[in-house]
């Protein structure tokens, strides 16, 4: 039997993320990976979404040229290759994981791993040991009992992103990242899309502002929007799909090519052996510490599988925060309160904090500054006006309470509020800050001088 200091079960950005911490740290680490190494954030999430999302955003570049200045004809899309180039990018990341991993000194143990009593996990039938098991087995597309997947007519995010063919109609359920992220991507192609969501808004954990911004530009790119609405019944017996859905008028049929089910995500726990070791699960997700820790000694989980944000930044801080602990370090549990959250559909959408109605449920007494993109220099001259900045603190200490973007390039503009609600930055220190022009980012500022009555370009 192979004996570690760490074993982890799973290699997605969590996964791979906590082995490599381990080895820096001076552990012997193994990790376990039944697929493909990255997990799905790397092969089937994160990364080539965005490598699809780009060749959109390029094609409506192309399709608007006259916007600037500039004569394309005949542009148009090979919706194999776009694929292909996703497929592409998910490789290439895969490899460099795999590259990491050995050069890390990081044992890859390939096939189905599960846990065993006295600290062991079984792999296709070895057995491997460690003071210390680590899991990180990730979730998957989520099934409704009114949605059933079949991989054809009615698809999770997988086969969203490999289909052959580009469909000419697409019913997408629920407005969540994944969601609108695919609903942009297949209306920019041309697809006539519709988007289903139970809730009374779209992207529902966003400030309604961010929300309402999102459904307008949305509806102009001629995206069709059904609120407070639920399919409560799909035929596949014909060429395409036909979906009955509940809305507060009644009850509407929408024919398609397919439905995307996009609503939420189910954890990976099932058949790893949590019920033979005694690892106490509750809704869903393994019951941890602040450390990562379960019920039963030696055995950690974080990422997907655990109550936490379901994101791979947080699946990869909770990973290096599991070690560093084991290894005896002084470190501070994780603050979810001061996690962003991007969606990268265009226009783009980050967020970090509380939104304006949770700061006031709670009690705060607030200040709130709004800078819209259609008033900022370099936004006009990127002919990218939709959306706004949008920033909440509290009256009486000036502590930074919640930021909420909507606009071109956003999520790379997040990390500034992250980062100073991290050292508890005022917002007349943010005021006092100078910011570059043109940028976007000065956005931020004016937001702030909203806040304050100080706006200067409003």
């Amino acid at each position: 039997m192979s004996k570690y200091d760490i074993i982890v079960l799973g290699s997605g950005p969590g996964g791979y993320v906590t082995a490599i911490r381990a080895s820096q740290l001076g552990f012997k680490t193994a990790i376990v990976e039944k697929e493909s190494l990255g997990g799905v954030c790397l092969n089937w999430g994160c990364i080539p979404t965005k490598a699809l999302l780009k060749s959109a955003e390029v094609f409506e570049y192309l399709k608007h040229a006259e916007n600037y200045g500039l004569s394309v004809k005949d542009a148009d899309k090979d919706f194999s290759a776009v694929v292909k180039r996703s497929r592409d990018v998910a490789g290439g990341m895969s490899k460099g994981v795999q590259f990491l991993l050995k050069k890390n000194k990081i044992d890859v143990i390939e096939g189905f791993g599960k846990l065993k009593t006295g600290k062991k996990i079984d792999v296709d039938g070895k057995e491997y040991s460690a003071d210390h098991i680590i899991i990180a087995t990730g979730a998957r597309s989520r099934e409704l009992p009114s949605l059933k997947q079949d991989g054809k007519k009615v698809i999770g995010y997988r086969e969203a992103m490999i289909l052959k063919e580009q469909p000419k109609k697409m019913i997408v359920v629920g407005s969540g990242a994944i969601g609108v992220e695919f609903a942009y991507f297949y209306n920019s192609m041309g697809t006539d899309v519709t988007i289903v969501e139970f809730l009374p808004n779209v992207v529902p954990v966003e400030d309604e502002e961010v929300s309402k911004q999102l459904e307008k530009s949305f509806k102009k790119s001629g995206i069709k929007i059904m609120t407070s609405s639920e399919v409560t019944k799909v035929d596949t017996s014909g060429n395409g799909v036909v979906a009955t859905v509940k809305t507060a008028k009644g009850e509407e049929t929408l024919e398609a090519d397919i439905i995307l089910s996009a609503v939420g995500i189910k954890s990976n726990i099932e058949n790893i052996g949590l019920e033979d070791v005694g690892i106490a699960v509750d809704k869903d997700k393994i019951l941890v510490n602040n450390f990562y820790q379960t019920n039963i000694p030696g055995y950690y989980a974080i990422g997907d599988v655990t109550p936490g944000q379901a994101l791979a930044h947080v699946a990869s801080a909770e990973g290096i925060l599991c070690v560093e602990k084991i290894a005896g370090q002084n470190v501070e549990a994780l603050d979810y309160g001061n996690i962003p959250g991007c969606t990268y559909a265009t226009p783009e959408i980050a967020s970090v904090g509380m939104t304006e109605k949770q700061a006031k449920e709670k009690g705060y007494d607030i200040k709130v500054g709004k800078f819209p993109f259609s008033a900022s220099g370099k936004a006009s001259a990127s002919g990218a006006t939709d959306g706004f900045v949008k920033v909440i603190f509290d009256a009486k200490y000036g502590e930074w309470l919640g930021c909420h973007m909507i606009g071109s390039g956003v999520t790379d503009m997040i990390a500034e509020a992250v980062l100073g609600r991290k050292l508890e930055t005022t917002g007349h220190e943010v005021l006092k800050t100078v910011h570059p022009h043109p940028t976007m980012s000065e956005a931020v500022m004016e937001a702030v001088a909203a806040a304050y009555g100080e706006v200067i370009h409003l």
